[in-house]
């Protein structure tokens, strides 16, 4: 939303410091192996909305939690996100040539590396929650951070939302099935973003920690509903990537279930439904505000 010049600082804010814990924690492309180290590397540092960082960020702003904790969960959970891109372009799975306006990483590199790419970057989003010291977390705080975004990341949660979205293919969903899979696929991560800026937070409280789950589903959700509607009516040189790739693949929607209307009064109702979870919370929980009405609105 670039009329919100708060939100547009708040990004850069967010996006400098979690692109420098990328930089930190991502082996150098002169270190062994090198080819593998540079995959790594183009996959995620090409640029993204970030989204996932924004919202560890904004949780422990929310809760006045230190900034400096927040670097490290921000960064695991961005690493998190570019192996499943990774994995998720492969030719096995969604078999797509572009990504964030480039070509995928098997296509710059090759699918053996690209698939060892996304091996690495996963296992070191763990070893990030073990080892970074700005965390200042004691072991039973990692451990929480760890289960939460294990869970969020395996056969219960992103990896098992990518499996229903391949059984998907070729078959009309209801919409029941369709938001199953996409609280899944998309939104457990979001909601692990939100999570791990709570968990990071010292002595957050308990209630508030519960409204802001409920916001990161609801904007799970939304950011899904939002990328529907996109692969419709969005340009390819604007999204970043394959524009209609869904209908292509004859994959249930939103827009295909509800229409393109219906789609966009469901990312309304789910957008009030984040807005609602934070009533009550004061002027720190802005960027949360900020990012509910950034995900409806972007197009890309």
């Amino acid at each position: 939303m670039k009329d919100n010049p708060p939100l547009q600082e708040f990004l850069r804010e967010c996006r400098a410091r979690v692109e420098q814990a990328l930089e930190h924690w991502l082996p150098s492309s002169h270190t062994l192996p090198e080819r593998l180290h540079s995959a790594m590397r183009y996959a995620t540092l090409g640029g993204g909305k970030r989204v996932r960082p924004v919202l560890v960020y904004a949780a422990g702003r929310a809760l006045g939690g230190p900034v400096d904790r927040l670097d490290g969960p921000a960064c695991a959970v961005e690493l998190i996100h570019a192996y499943s891109l990774v994995h998720d372009d492969l030719p096995a799975m969604d078999d797509d040539d572009l990504r964030r306006g480039r070509p995928t990483c098997h296509k710059k590199f090759d699918e053996a590396t690209a698939i060892l790419a996304g091996d690495a970057l996963q296992t070191l989003a763990f070893q990030v929650l073990c080892k970074d010291e700005g965390l200042q977390a004691d072991a039973e705080t990692r451990l929480q951070m760890i289960k939460a975004l294990a869970v969020a990341s395996g056969s219960r949660g992103m990896a098992g939302g990518q499996a229903l979205d391949l059984e998907a293919e070729g078959r009309e969903l209801d919409l029941a099935q369709l938001e199953n899979l996409h609280i899944h696929k998309t939104g457990a991560l979001i909601r692990a973003s939100v999570q791990l800026g709570t968990l990071a937070t010292p002595d957050a409280d308990e209630e508030l920690a519960l409204k802001l789950d409920h916001y990161a589903k609801c904007i799970g959700l939304a950011f899904q509903v939002r990328d529907d509607i996109l692969d419709v009516e969005g340009a390819t040189e604007v999204l970043g990537k394959t524009q209609g790739k869904d209908q292509a693949q004859r994959k249930s929607t939103y827009p295909s279930l509800l229409g393109l209307q219906g789609a966009r009064e469901a990312a309304g109702q789910l957008l009030a439904d984040a807005l609602a979870s934070l009533a009550g919370m004061d002027e720190k929980a802005d960027p949360l505000r900020w990012i509910a009405n950034y995900i409806i609105g972007r197009n890309h």
